[in-house]
């Protein structure tokens, strides 16, 4: 398979291009600034293009696939899409915004036709939780409510950074019945029982309130991590500030200052996700999770990904949908408890 990752500029998509190389991949590398595409195609050896998003089409000619990680992909995967289903590459990228899963979600029977497989969210936004929703569903047949939550250490991205300066307007989300609902942030606190141990977090929007109901069906879906107390109360009186455009463009422009955590930070720190779902009558089920570095689980979900495509039914999918469950079992460094009943 010949398969590209754009948006090598930066710091995921340059993390899986270093990480295919090491793995004896030869992935064509793309973005739109030959200053910065240049460079790290030559010094991997690779094979690289330059183009911009308007002029996807003509940039995907001859690939297979496209791993896609130029964010914010609020404004970056619909062209992105749009190229892949008008040349019949495979689309892959490491969304976690809500509206980018429910915007590729509804593009479904356009992927089938176009026999075109398109999976958001291969990063850790959301393999994890996406596949312990999963594990859970399958624990619990019955299941009508799915708590999920996450911590990461190790710092963020500027890519991340900025998509966070984007949602900082806004509260928070979160599915009830089958709906997905405007909610204040921190609506719910809870106590997540993590595999290292226990920790207070606070509802927040992440991506599983779009997947989860995709992957499982279930229709109560809120997704929680460690949030300051406060924040909740504080978050709508900053919010018309914060929706500004110059206080959007002020934002962005600091995020783009970051760059990422070190390999050294990277190897010292970890991720972990909590999941919980119950029914009806209260039966529970829970399973935790422990994997690397948030962009280190990225980047092997990636590269691991790509290859599994060509079995994957076309259409619009979930990593779960995808690959099963289990997938995330087969991640370097992951190690899932459960799920195990409650109760």
């Amino acid at each position: 398979m010949r398969w590209m990752v754009y948006g090598v500029s930066g710091f995921t998509g340059a993390l899986v291009a270093r990480l295919a190389v090491e793995r004896g991949e030869r992935p064509v590398l793309a973005g739109r600034s030959a200053e910065k595409v240049r460079p790290l195609a030559e010094r991997l050896g690779l094979e690289h293009r330059v183009f911009g998003l308007q002029e996807a089409e003509r940039g995907l000619e001859g690939i297979d696939a496209v791993a896609h990680c130029a964010g914010p992909f609020s404004a970056t995967s619909r062209p992105m899409v749009d190229a892949c289903l008008r040349t019949g590459a495979h689309y892959l990228d490491i969304t976690g915004e809500i509206d980018v899963f429910e915007g590729i979600g509804r593009r479904h029977e356009e992927a089938v036709e176009a026999g075109v497989v398109l999976l958001p969210g291969i990063g850790f936004d959301v393999v994890p939780t996406d596949c312990v929703a999963a594990m859970l569903k399958r624990a619990l047949p019955t299941a009508t409510h799915l708590d999920l939550a996450f911590v990461v250490q190790g710092g963020a991205s500027a890519g991340t950074a900025q998509t966070a300066v984007e949602g900082s307007a806004f509260g928070g989300r979160a599915r009830v019945g089958g709906e997905i609902r405007d909610v204040p942030l921190a609506h719910r606190r809870r106590v997540a029982h993590f595999r290292d141990r226990a920790r207070g977090v606070g509802a927040i929007p992440w991506g599983d309130v779009s997947t989860a109901y995709r992957s499982t069906g279930i229709p109560n879906v809120t997704t929680f991590t460690t949030v300051p107390l406060g924040l909740g109360a504080l978050q709508p009186l900053a919010a018309p500030l914060l929706r500004t455009p110059l206080a959007q463009r002020v934002g962005k422009a600091l995020a783009r200052r970051i760059g990422g955590p070190d390999e050294h930070t990277r190897r010292g720190t970890r991720s972990e996700v909590f999941g919980e779902a119950w029914d009806g009558e209260g039966r529970r089920v829970r399973a935790a999770l422990t994997g690397p570095n948030a962009y280190d689980l990225t980047a092997d979900s990636v590269v691991k990904a790509v290859h599994r495509l060509p079995a994957v039914p076309p259409g619009a999918h979930t990593p779960s949908s995808a690959f099963g469950s289990d997938y995330v079992r087969a991640l370097d460094g992951v190690v899932v408890s459960g799920p195990t009943e409650v109760g």
